[in-house]
C-alpha cells in the first residue's frame, strides 16, 4: 500500500552568511523553487509544505506550486532556533490541519541542496518505506578521514588523529571508509520526529548521494559553484 508522504521545505527569510539565501535567484530562479519543483516531480510526495514565518518567502513559495498552510512561529526561526524543533512544529500542525488527511512520512527537503536529484529523494522515502528504521539520511564518501588526516591539537599544540586507526592499517584507502551527512533530505516517521530530540536517538539508515549533486550552499562560494554547475548541466534535476 502507498504510504502517504508530506514533502516539508523549511525556508527562514533570515541567513548570516548568505542574506535573504533561499529567495536569492539560482540559474534563473529563487533558490527555493529548486526544491518546491523536485518535491512536486516525486513520484512518492503527495504533497509539499513550506514552513516558513516571512510572508515574501511564502508569496515565491506558493507562486511555484507549494502550499502554505500556516506561519511558522517567530521564535522557531531565529539563528539559534534548532530546525528539529521546526519539524515538530510543522508536524503537529499539519495533523490538526483540517484540510490534510493522515500521512506516515516526513520528508525534509532542503533548500541548500538544489543539485539533488527526484531519484535521490525517492531513493529516501524507499529506503523508509522498506526498513524498521526511525529516520533516513542522505551522505557522501568524506574527502578526509579521522583515522587518516584529520587531527586534533593539545594545549601545547600537539597534533594526534582524532581516531587512531586500527592495527596494520598504513594507508588512507585501508582505513574504515567515513562519510559525511549532505542536505540532500531526511525522510523520517513523524511519531519519531515528535518524540525525539534529535536526529540519532533511533534507528538511522543512509543514502550515499554523489558528491557532484550534494552541494550545500552555505556561502557565496557556494553560490557561484552551484551557478557554474547547474548552468552547465542546463537547469535540470
Amino acid at each position: 500500500m502507498k504510504s502517504r508522504v508530506v514533502g516539508f521545505i523549511f525556508a527562514r527569510g533570515g541567513s548570516k552568511g548568505v542574506p535573504r539565501k533561499n529567495i536569492r535567484q539560482l540559474a534563473g530562479k529563487p533558490l527555493i523553487a529548486w526544491a518546491i519543483e523536485c518535491g512536486l516531480k516525486s513520484r512518492l510526495v503527495d504533497r509539499v509544505v513550506v514552513s516558513t514565518e516571512d510572508p515574501e518567502i511564502a508569496e515565491i513559495a506558493e507562486s511555484y506550486g507549494a502550499e502554505v498552510p500556516f506561519m511558522r512561529p517567530a521564535q522557531l526561526a531565529g539563528d539559534r532556533s534548532p530546525e528539529w524543533l521546526a519539524w515538530q512544529h510543522a508536524i503537529e500542525t499539519i495533523r490538526q490541519h483540517p484540510d490534510f488527511a493522515p500521512f506516515e512520512i516526513f520528508v525534509s527537503i532542503p533548500t541548500t541542496s538544489p543539485l539533488r536529484q527526484v531519484q535521490d529523494l525517492d531513493q529516501c522515502i524507499e529506503t523508509l518505506q522498506s526498513s524498521q528504521a526511525d529516520l533516513v539520511i542522505t551522505v557522501k564518501e568524506a574527502a578526509r578521514n579521522p583515522y587518516f588526516n584529520q587531527v586534533v591539537l593539545d594545549a601545547d599544540n600537539r597534533a594526534g588523529l582524532v581516531i587512531p586507526p586500527p592495527e596494520g592499517v598504513h594507508f588512507r584507502q585501508t582505513a574504515p571508509k567515513v562519510y559525511d551527512m549532505t542536505t540532500v533530505a531526511y525522510a523520517a516517521r513523524p511519531d519519531y520526529v515528535l518524540g525525539a530530540e534529535s536526529i540519532f536517538q533511533g534507528e538511522v539508515r543512509a543514502v550515499t548521494i554523489p558528491e557532484e549533486r550534494a552541494l550545500d550552499i552555505d556561502s557565496e562560494l557556494d553560490f557561484k559553484i552551484a551557478e557554474f554547475l547547474m548552468t552547465s548541466q542546463g537547469n535540470s534535476q
